[in-house]
């Protein structure tokens, strides 16, 4: 884990030819900035961090996990060599495949460039094989069926069962919700073969907001898909990009929104736009939102129900990725079960923190099942009845800030838990998989 002082080297790519290059981070008041130049192409400077939270302050050292079952030997080094090697310093939390890279819209933001008919989608003996090279470098993580957009396929029930079959027990499908709001009965057919959660695309409560991103209103839909989810118990998640000058400004409504909606909605998800797959335009510093700037419009957006203190670093990848912080919905309110203290000093391990982020995931994205609670409510004890209580209530909000070519520190590459599982078996950093120069070529996606 690297420290943060006035100025830390560290090694990036040149976001235009991908090469390796050395970088420093450095502050400048409340702000860091992330500075490299290529021999070739010349200096870039990236913001990293804005706002009141110090980035030094906010790092939480961890000891690195070392990993029993590899894929790729060390060859050219970070970043050439993923798959996980033996470089790699955590294990892996959520394991995302991608079923499909077709899609039923076409975003100006997308991390996978998809749209209607983009390609062959893999078979289910395809689908098959990347589960089982999972279970052998990682055993039973969290798996998220991504896209493209997933429901686009008629045999996902089909893919989601097999995932159950062969024992993962947590399955998420990534998705913006249009067939779960369209096709009750795929909803249906979805609950029945074991999805456990939906990572639903929900980018604010305005259709000028949808119509701007998405290319055309969809909070209907967005709606709908939740009410679905509701009548035949799916947990929910709501995930915002966090694009300036379109949503910040509605951060608070959308976690308003949310808790509103607890226990279906089990939390939100807020993810600062990155910069690689599909994008409007090259970005500067205004067009990106950091984490403690996520962290104060949240705080601010809600009028102090939700304090900064109360929203962490991560336990699982690297600090300067993500935050989180856990609630309980009472009657007048939140209360908060996290709070920021003295984590940023001790040293902790990072196979623990992974195990943690799976337990976590896996318990609070799901649906709370209340249908036979009364049922069983006289053979509780008070223990339990508590339990209960606080799964029924509870609400996370957390936020991921990917990185792009512009800002990608490979320190945070090698901590990452979010890996992408490969056609041939490979799992890829969520980051470097989809990361592409400002061509739009990428390393490994295609």
């Amino acid at each position: 884990m690297m420290l943060l002082n006035k100025q830390s080297k560290i090694e990036s790519l040149c976001p235009i030819c991908l090469k390796k290059i050395d970088a420093s981070i450095f502050t400048e008041g409340e702000t860091s900035y992330m500075m490299k130049t290529c021999p070739e192409h010349g200096t870039f400077k990236t913001v990293l961090w804005r706002g009141g939270i110090p980035m030094g302050k906010w790092v939480r050292h961890k000891e690195r996990a070392y990993l029993e079952k590899t894929v790729t030997k060390v060859d050219k080094g970070c970043p050439y060599d993923c798959g996980l090697c033996n470089e790699h310093r955590q294990h892996t939390c959520t394991a995302l495949i991608e079923v499909t890279q077709n899609c039923n819209l076409q975003c100006p933001f997308c991390f996978a460039d998809s749209f209607a008919k983009k390609g062959q989608e893999p078979s289910l003996n395809d689908i098959r094989f990347q589960y089982q090279s999972v279970l052998r470098v990682s055993g039973t993580c969290n798996i998220q069926l991504s896209g493209g957009e997933p429901t686009v396929r008629n045999d996902l029930p089909e893919i989601i069962k097999m995932g159950v079959d062969l024992g993962f027990t947590f399955i998420q499908v990534n998705t913006n919700g249009i067939r779960m709001a369209d096709d009750e009965n795929y909803v249906i057919s979805l609950k029945k073969a074991g999805l456990s959660s939906v990572f639903l695309q929900f980018d604010g409560t305005h259709d000028k907001i949808y119509r701007k991103l998405r290319g055309k209103a969809l909070f209907e839909k967005k709606f709908k898909a939740i009410e679905n989810c509701k009548k035949y118990g799916i947990g929910v998640v709501l995930v915002p990009t966090l694009v300036p000058g379109v949503n910040i400004d509605n951060i608070g409504e959308i976690i308003k929104f949310g808790i509103k909606h607890v226990p279906t909605v089990r939390g939100v998800h807020f993810q600062p736009v990155s910069y690689f797959g599909r994008m409007p335009k090259m970005p500067q510093d205004k067009d990106r939102i950091t984490l403690p700037e996520v962290m104060t419009e949240i705080s601010k957006q809600t009028d102090n129900m939700i304090l900064v203190e109360s929203m962490k670093p991560p336990g699982c990848e690297n600090a300067l990725c993500s935050f989180h912080g856990n609630y309980i919905i009472e009657e007048n309110g939140l209360m908060q079960v996290t709070k920021r203290s003295s984590c940023c000093c001790a040293t902790e391990k990072a196979e623990e923190g992974a195990n943690k982020a799976k337990a976590f995931v896996a318990r609070n994205w799901s649906y709370y099942n209340h249908n036979n609670k009364d049922k069983q409510q006289e053979d509780c004890s008070d223990w339990d009845k508590i339990l209960k209580t606080i799964q029924k209530s509870s609400f996370s909000i957390s936020a991921m800030a990917f990185q792009d070519a512009w800002n990608v520190n490979l320190e945070r590459i090698k901590d990452c838990c979010i890996h992408v599982v490969t056609h041939d078996g490979r799992l890829i950093p969520f980051c470097m998989y989809n990361l592409t120069n400002a061509e739009g070529r990428s390393l490994y996606r295609n």
